[in-house]
């Protein structure tokens, strides 16, 4: 339907709305379950069975089946069943983790999908926007991303950006009058905005006429290609060093194999054995647990309000090396309060704290009244008059609720005025706004035209002093006009400073009347020629979280830097009240850096803690100056002119309550709840995920090595098999299944946030992994064999014995190998039962391996038999041989150093 040819009228009764109470949530409900979600069909995903059948696909599994298969064929029934039964086994754990982190990755997007803002039963609401239906009632303003087609009824300079449609760079200018003509291309339908695009200026209401596959967006979404599953670096490393491990791994098998036939053992044995070495010693599924293990990291960084939209940038967390983040809302509450006014030379104070709608004026601690104050009421009026921010009273089970709609500085505006009896909703019963000019980063200002009932006629400016300021002609002096001289400028000025030392945020109102015949088509013919009227103070307190969260950066080598539009002294009062600025740290001005080359600021950029007066367009220079300087950036943000700056950053955040679509939509990692604390939480998380993946390559590779080794070195030293192909594989089931998948959920160590950041460029077997890997692989089959060769050289003709103590020395020097793995220093330095997940684990696996002991039924299976307590210690001290006497050597070692260095 040509929606763009209707009037408003005509829409809202095809689609059986109300453009000033929306739908009722029902009808919006049953609308929903007949057209269905408002999202674009996606592609088909692989069904259950095809991912079950794709982990039995890698080559060496299908060498053991095919192998199983003849051993069966030749009368070995039990044998070939059991491996069988292993083999599948593995492939439903392998399926299910699989599974596990796709149904991760899918709730995290659509925990990043957009909302939209709705006008349901009278109420203004945000909802994700796949709950949106045909005749619903939407906002959206600049940096917002439109999430259906829409017809406009109202649209205050507003321009869209529709490439993604089009296929057009620069955006088009948006209205709401009807369009006569038919078959209109979509960028020429003025009044209507589509799926899809981008509000780049200004704002806009209309009627949602399309959804989903119904949209514009909907009919090419065949010509829109997937978003790819994206991979983190250390993920492409593992896969590329997981090919190298494998030809390792098959290396050392052939020459197991081949030792083996030498010694005189059977061909088929051997055969047999070697792939199952094989199957349990390369590493192929670790590419894979390194995704479950980052997706189950970042479930609990969403638990601590972190929501991370691209995977890499969990890797990246923890080598950041500076934060830059916006003041207001991130290190501060976002809870503006007036406390003080200034106009016409006089000053007051305001009393009650944060969202209180009750308080009173006093000056020079005396009541004061707005009708014997003039200049004060209308500094009050107007702050009121050029706002969009809303305050809605609500009665609940006869309880009296408050509901605050708008930017927190706004509501701030409207909250004096109701404490001086001036509240919005009466106040438009006298005015009447004709015209807007949207707030803007540029100009640092938002202006409106209102009219009053006698046809007057007035522009009310609002925005940061210094810019209103510079637009002033005249101001209130005394109650009346007069000329602004340099005299009363400095007054204003000493004003707006004595209230940032006080960590107060000024705006400045201004005003002109307007004759009745002038028109006002643009913003500089309104923003000129302004009479200044005052200044409201606002303090916004600092969150009590964020100053122990900059510590806590600054104890792990990160720096913080604050980034404000607020005036350099207020800025510089904060970051002092929050401790983030040392002695002899440095503040500059948005006007300072914009003077500056990047490269004359890479010279000072280290010794800057706070950027004040900044629009978000020098957020990009600070960016590139830092990076040049080495640094790994974290950059916040929360607008659309944010965005180019979070894009550039290492490390791009985006505010999840203030922040525009535009900005999620570049960032890689998003706050739920907008606060820095979340920041500081989300490094921790990102440095233990790492950590964790660091640990379970050491605890499988390690692993592996030993179990390598002990075959290798038997055969090479003429001894018998001391582990059997079913054997092998067990192993592998109970050992490197549940606790490694549990190493990945482990807690962070207590130095986690005391170290220095990571080098991005820092290899995965750095900081001595590669040797603990080696040297614990070694030390595990050394013991292994040990147990093997003293059990059977007791008892020659009790090979089973001797196997059976094989088998139960590799999978318990395994296990307690598993809790080294959880420190960087040793063992001892952690509490053993702090991680319950992997207490079960070993408690599942040490279950495992006494059930294939002791159960009759599964010892011919397993080639195994009931051991005496004798065994099991001889066991137990070669087991933990591995582990705890490189521990020790290493204590020892630091004790002596110690030591030496206190005689010294």
């Amino acid at each position: 339907m040509d929606w763009y040819t209707l009037t408003n009228d005509e829409i809202e009764t095809k689609l059986k709305t109300d453009v000033n109470n929306g739908l009722q949530d029902q009808t919006a409900k049953k609308r929903l379950q007949k057209v269905g979600p408002n999202e674009l069909q996606q592609e088909e995903k692989v069904s259950a069975i095809i991912v079950f059948l794709s982990q039995f696909k890698d080559f060496m599994v299908l060498v053991l089946l095919i192998a199983t298969l003849i051993s069966g064929l030749l009368g070995e029934y039990m044998d070939a069943i059991a491996i069988m039964l292993i083999v599948f086994v593995n492939g439903v754990l392998g399926y299910v983790q699989e599974r596990k982190a796709e149904k991760s990755l899918q709730a995290l997007k659509r925990l990043s999908t957009p909302k939209i803002h709705v006008l349901r039963d009278g109420k203004w609401v945000t909802i994700p926007s796949r709950e949106v239906v045909p005749g619903d009632i939407v906002q959206f303003s600049s940096g917002d991303r439109i999430g259906a087609d829409i017809r406009l009824f109202k649209a205050n300079s507003l321009s869209v950006e529709e490439s993604a449609l089009t296929g057009e760079s620069l955006p088009s200018e948006k209205s709401e009058r009807p369009i006569s003509g038919m078959d209109l291309a979509p960028g020429d339908q003025e009044n209507m905005c589509f799926m899809g695009t981008l509000v780049t200026q200004g704002k806009g209401m209309g009627i949602v006429v399309a959804t989903g596959m119904d949209t514009e967006m909907g009919k090419i979404a065949h010509l829109l290609k997937s978003e790819e599953g994206m991979q983190t670096p250390l993920q492409k490393r593992l896969e590329q060093l997981g090919k190298v491990l494998i030809l390792v791994a098959l290396i050392l098998t052939a020459l197991v194999v081949a030792a083996g036939v030498l010694q005189g053992h059977d061909l088929y044995t051997m055969f047999l054995a070697g792939v199952s070495l094989a199957v349990a010693a390369i590493p192929e599924g670790l590419p894979a647990i390194v995704t479950i293990a980052l997706a189950l990291g970042v479930q609990k960084m969403i638990r601590r309000k972190a929501i991370v939209r691209k995977l890499p940038s969990v890797e990246t967390l923890g080598c950041a090396t500076v934060i830059c983040s916006d003041k207001t809302g991130t290190l501060t509450q976002n809870k503006m309060t007036v406390t003080d006014l200034w106009s016409s030379g006089k000053s007051w104070n305001v009393s009650g704290t944060g969202f209180e709608l009750s308080g009173s004026f006093f000056s020079n601690g005396n009541p004061a009244e707005l009708k014997t104050n003039p200049s004060l009421r209308q500094l009050l009026t107007f702050g009121v008059l050029c706002n969009n921010a809303s305050i809605q009273l609500q009665n609940k089970k006869g309880k009296r609720e408050i509901h605050f709609n708008g930017d927190p500085t706004e509501v701030a505006l409207l909250i004096a005025g109701h404490k001086g009896g001036l509240i919005k909703e009466s106040l438009f019963n006298e005015y009447q706004v004709e015209e807007e000019f949207p707030f803007d980063s540029a100009r640092k200002m938002m202006s409106v035209v209102v009219k009053d009932t006698q046809n007057n006629r007035y522009i009310i400016t609002k925005g940061a002093p210094d810019v209103v300021l510079s637009n002033c002609q005249s101001i209130l002096w005394d109650e009346r006009h007069a000329r602004l001289e340099a005299r009363q400028k400095d007054e204003v000025l000493r004003a707006v400073t004595r209230m940032g030392t006080e960590a107060l945020r000024s705006i400045a109102v201004a005003y002109r009347p307007l004759r009745r015949e002038e028109q006002i088509s643009t913003v500089l013919d309104a923003e000129t020629n302004l009479t200044f009227i005052g200044l409201q103070g606002m303090i916004d307190p600092p969150r009590p979280e964020a100053a122990q969260a900059i510590t806590d950066c600054h104890q792990a080598g990160i720096k913080t830097i604050m980034i404000t539009g607020d005036h350099i002294v207020t800025a510089r009062a904060i970051a002092q009240r929050l401790q983030m600025i040392p002695s002899d740290g440095k503040v500059m001005e948005g006007n300072t850096l914009a003077k500056l080359s990047i490269q004359e600021l890479e010279d000072v950029v280290d010794e800057t803690y706070v950027f004040a007066r900044v629009s978000p367009e020098h957020k990009l220079k600070i960016v590139k100056a830092l990076q040049n300087r080495g640094h790994v950036v974290a950059m916040t943000g929360d607008g659309v002119n944010d965005a180019p700056a979070i894009k550039a950053a290492n490390i791009g955040i985006a505010m999840g309550k203030s922040g525009t679509d535009v900005a999620r939509e570049a960032s890689s990692l998003v706050l739920s709840d907008d606060n820095f604390a979340t920041i500081r939480a989300a490094i921790e998380e990102g440095r233990n995920i790492y950590e964790n993946i660091r640990k379970f390559i050491r605890y499988l590779l390690a692993s592996n090595v030993g179990e390598i080794l002990v075959m290798l070195f038997a055969m090479l030293l003429s001894l018998p098999l001391p582990l059997v192909p079913i054997q092998i594989l067990w192993v592998n089931l109970v050992t490197d299944g549940l606790p490694a998948m549990a190493l990945g959920v482990d807690s962070a160590e207590d130095n986690v946030m005391k170290r220095p950041p990571r080098l991005s460029t820092e290899g995965v077997f750095s900081r001595g992994l590669g040797w603990k890997i080696i040297s614990r692989g070694f030390l595990i089959g050394i013991v292994t064999l040990a147990a093997f060769a003293m059990v059977y050289f007791e008892d020659t003709d009790n090979l089973v014995k001797a196997q059976t103590v094989a088998f139960a020395t590799l999978v318990l020097a395994q296990l307690i190998h598993v809790f080294d793995c959880r420190s960087e220093r040793s063992v001892f330095h952690r509490n053993p039962f702090g991680n319950v997940y992997l207490i079960l684990a070993v408690l599942s696996s040490i279950a495992l391996l006494a059930v294939v002991i002791y159960y009759p039924p599964l010892q011919p299976i397993f080639h195994t038999t009931a051991l005496t307590m004798r065994e099991w210690m001889l066991i137990l001290g070669f087991s933990a041989l591995p582990t705890f006497a490189l521990a020790g050597s290493q204590l020892f070692g630091k004790s002596r150093t110690k030591k030496a260095s206190f005689i010294n």
